[in-house]
């Protein structure tokens, strides 16, 4: 088939046809875009990379960085209780190898989406660039529809816990 766009494309690309060309049998009207096979490798790629900024986040920074003490002193001095430092910190490391193994990815994702939510809030003041003083939000903001999207897209290629067949039904049904 002939390309009728002005410069240079692959006939496998990312743009789908025309409505009303057909393409033969065995050439598929499928993109590279609606393509299952990349779908859950891009779903693997995001679960893989949110689990080690996670895992980074709280292992690293918060125990190993600021320690456990330390993340709930500064909880505690920007009003929040101290115990919820401990909370947060139990979420994001077991989180994050949870999303890296890709066990319960879904549920996971949704339960992770609090503790950044409350980091955007936190960073509100500060402004939008994350390099300001104090941090701006938006890479909180960003981490959390990332969460958002992951929990849409299900865990991907090499999961250590597939969905259920229920869950898998009801989402078709939807």
């Amino acid at each position: 088939m002939a390309n009728e766009y002005w410069w240079p494309m692959p006939e496998a690309s990312i743009f789908p046809r025309e409505a009303g060309r057909e393409a033969p049998p065995g050439e598929g009207p499928e993109t590279m875009l609606d393509r299952a096979a990349h779908s859950a490798t891009a779903a693997l790629l995001l679960r893989v990379s949110l689990g080690v900024m996670f895992l980074a986040h709280g292992l690293l920074l918060k125990v190993m960085t600021f320690g456990v003490a330390g993340t709930a002193g500064y909880f505690q001095s920007i009003g929040y209780p101290a115990a919820l430092a401990y909370v947060v910190i139990a979420l994001e490391i077991a989180g994050g190898v949870a999303l890296i193994l890709g066990a319960y990815v879904r549920i996971v994702s949704l339960v992770l989406v609090p503790v950044l939510i409350g980091a955007t809030l936190q960073h509100l003041p500060s402004g939008w660039m994350f390099s300001a003083q104090g941090g701006g939000w938006e890479f909180p903001a960003f981490w959390t529809v990332a969460l958002i999207v992951q929990a849409l897209l299900g865990p991907g290629r090499w999961a250590l816990a597939e969905e259920r067949p229920m869950a898998r039904a009801a989402l078709k049904a939807a």
